[in-house]
């Protein structure tokens, strides 16, 4: 599967300096998505520079990354179970699976820890005509939020095993009764410590499999879902 991605003449201003947007337009369903971004990430080639060359100028959340896209799929193959759900998203960065799920009639929480990556975000909701959403600056460290979701979902979040405490407090304290947890990631082996831990404790995981990108580079992405035990 892929989208679509032209060079808008808008620009990004941020300490860090001036970066040209990106358009990147997902039809799904009869519908179209359009996403600013400063980068798209898709292949792992591409992943491998970004890592290299500019993770120190530009910061992960207002890159495109392939996980986003497939996770934005799965939300749009769910729409008439996550009408009039109570979405969490983590990590939103640019936004698009959680626009996705509110313009098919979830109610959406957005978050994410870096300012500007939460700005992109709301703008990406605006331009998109999205039914309100909610944007919350926090972190994970910090959590504070007692609500019960019955989604939380999040793309390419499991990279750090540092932070997989948080998120299990997240998971566990967050999720209503009989709510899921989408969590979409390229099969990273960090990933995998914290999903295969849940699974020994009960945890029910299933796996659907969505490829991102070009026909010459494909990139497999994962898209887990959870459910608590009992």
């Amino acid at each position: 599967m892929s989208g679509q991605t032209t060079t808008r003449d808008e620009v990004l201003r941020t300490t860090l300096g001036d970066f040209p947007l990106h358009e990147y337009r997902l039809g799904l369903g009869g519908r179209t998505w359009s996403i600013l971004h400063t980068d798209s990430v898709l292949s792992s080639g591409q992943e491998q520079e970004f890592l290299r060359e500019r993770r120190e100028r530009l910061p992960y959340g207002v890159v495109l990354w392939p996980a986003a896209i497939a996770l934005a799929h799965e939300v749009a193959a769910r729409a008439e179970a996550l009408r009039g759900a109570r979405v969490l998203e983590l990590g939103a960065g640019t936004g698009l699976p959680g626009i996705v799920a509110a313009s098919l009639g979830a109610r959406v929480v957005q978050t994410d820890r870096q300012e500007l990556a939460m700005s992109v975000c709301r703008r990406n909701g605006e331009r998109n005509g999205a039914p309100p959403i909610e944007y919350r600056l926090v972190d994970w460290t910090a959590w504070d939020d007692g609500v019960r979701y019955d989604v939380i979902m999040g793309s390419d979040i499991l990279y750090g095993e540092g932070m997989h405490g948080d998120l299990r407090r997240i998971f566990e304290g967050n999720l209503a009764p009989g709510g899921r947890i989408l969590l979409s990631d390229p099969f990273r082996a960090t990933s995998f410590t914290l999903l295969e831990a849940l699974e020994a404790e009960g945890w029910r995981i299933g796996l659907t499999k969505w490829t991102v990108g070009e026909a010459e580079t494909p990139r497999p992405i994962g898209v887990f879902e959870l459910q608590p035990p009992g």
